[in-house]
This record gives structure tokens, C-alpha cells and sequence, in this order.
């Protein structure tokens, strides 16, 4: 395994938990860049090497930078600085490869495909690795650092990236936010949300070891009309919630319909 010296752009839960990943890895992160000073004094401490909010200060004593930032701020950041012919990676879902063009001579995308919190440490070997370049030489360069976190590598389009960062919104964003909504309908009659914790975890499991279509359940995929609109009801003083339980038992009633 090629050990690099790397500069990380961000200082957020991904560039956080990826700069941690690398260093372990024995690979040198040799400078974290933020806007803020706080942010990057804190992880350059955990990192062990210098820190900047300046981006004329950006090292270039550097084997590639990776920009962990907000897919909005990318292009701003970019134009300030000459990058020359280091190797510059975003690590971005939605943001296609070629936003990098305009700016850098050697580019591409270094995609962990995962949610991440800042003080959650990840086990990236199986982290699916979702990387492109702009040439073969740059793409082999970042196969061998994702090789050197996981063994899960794709090299996928950024059109094909972009289709699953949409999908991850649904099966973890969306889902995610229905954990929180289950939680507020249960704190509102005094119960406590561990009462969900163990259905939550056998529905994931069912979906690891299954298609998630064979293991629905539920009021919508027995078309159970009694219990939907006792449900509906329910949520009288939610009107938003209530447009949402119908729109998805109606989205599953016709998925399912014979």
C-alpha cells in the first residue's frame, strides 16, 4: 500500500471521520483547511498536523487534496485558489465530477457512500467507495487509498453517483426523520421511544437479508382501510402528517395492488 500525504478541506462529520479513517491507515494528513479556526485547531489536534482558514495558506507540500465540505461552497472555494497539478477530489454524492475541470488539471470524486456524525467512529472496511477521475492514472491513485479503508470499491459515473446519493435520501434521510416523527407521536401520550428501537432494528435486518418488497408489512399492503382511517384520525392535529401517512399508504397500496 502507496502511504500519501493528504490535505483535508473541512472539518464536518465526513472529513472528520475520514481524516481519522486515513490517519490510522498510516497515511499523513499533513494540513486540515475551515473557515473557522476553532473547528480546524480542534481536528488538525486529533490529526497531528497543521491547521488554516486561510486559502492562500493551503499547503501544496501535498499528494491530493480532498474537499469534505458543503456541495454548495465547492465552487466558491475552488476559484480561490490555484490548485496546479496536484491531484483535487470532492467527496460529494450529488456534485458531478466536473465541477472540478474549470480549476484543476488532475480531478476527481472520493465518495464514501455512509452517513456520518462527527463523534461516531466508522468501521470503513465494508463503506461502499465510490470514486471517478479524469484519468486512468488518477482513478488508480484513488483506488489504491479507498483499497487502503475498504474493501468495497465502485467506480461509478457521476450521473450513476447522483442516482444513489437520491436513493440514500429516501432509504436513510427519509426513514431517519420517520424514526423522530414515531418519537414525537409517542412522547405526546407519555410512552417512550425504546418501545420502537427493537422494531426498528429487526425491519433493518429484514432488509439486509431480504428484498425490502418481500418484507413489508402494515395497514397499506393489506389495503386495511378500518385502521387507515382510524390512523388518519389520529393525526387530526398533525395535517401535515396526516397528507404524508396518506400519500405513502397510497404510494405502497399501489405498489402492492394485484
Amino acid at each position: 500500500m502507496q502511504l500519501m500525504r493528504i490535505c483535508l478541506i473541512g472539518t464536518g462529520n465526513l472529513a472528520t471521520q475520514l481524516g481519522m479513517a486515513l490517519s490510522e491507515k498510516g497515511h499523513q494528513i499533513v494540513q486540515v483547511w475551515s473557515q473557522t479556526s476553532n473547528s480546524a485547531a480542534q481536528l488538525a489536534l486529533k490529526l497531528n498536523c497543521s491547521f488554516t482558514t486561510d486559502t492562500d495558506s493551503i499547503t501544496s507540500d501535498t499528494g491530493i487534496y480532498i474537499i469534505a465540505i458543503n456541495d454548495q461552497e465547492i465552487s466558491n472555494l475552488l476559484a480561490r485558489k490555484h490548485w496546479g497539478k496536484i491531484l483535487v477530489v470532492h467527496t460529494s454524492g450529488s456534485t458531478p465530477m466536473d465541477i472540478l475541470a474549470p480549476y484543476c488539471e488532475n480531478f476527481g470524486v472520493f465518495y464514501p457512500f455512509q452517513t456520518f456524525s462527527r463523534d461516531k467512529k466508522v468501521d470503513f472496511n465494508q463503506v461502499p467507495f465510490c470514486i471517478e477521475a479524469n484519468t486512468p492514472q488518477n482513478l488508480e491513485v484513488l483506488n489504491q487509498l479507498a483499497m487502503s479503508l475498504s474493501q468495497n470499491i465502485r467506480h461509478l459515473d457521476s450521473l450513476q453517483r447522483q442516482q444513489i446519493h437520491l436513493a440514500a435520501v429516501f432509504a436513510c434521510n427519509f426513514v431517519n426523520h420517520f424514526y423522530a416523527v414515531g418519537k414525537e407521536l409517542l412522547q405526546e401520550k407519555g410512552i417512550d421511544f425504546e418501545l420502537l428501537k427493537p422494531l426498528i432494528l429487526e425491519t433493518a435486518q429484514k432488509a439486509l437479508e431480504q428484498a425490502p418488497e418481500t418484507a413489508q408489512t402494515g395497514p397499506a399492503i393489506r389495503n386495511d382501510r378500518a385502521t387507515m382511517e382510524k390512523h388518519l384520525e389520529m393525526l387530526a392535529g398533525h395535517p401535515d402528517l396526516k397528507d404524508l401517512y396518506a400519500q405513502i399508504s397510497q404510494r405502497i397500496i399501489q405498489t402492492y395492488k394485484k
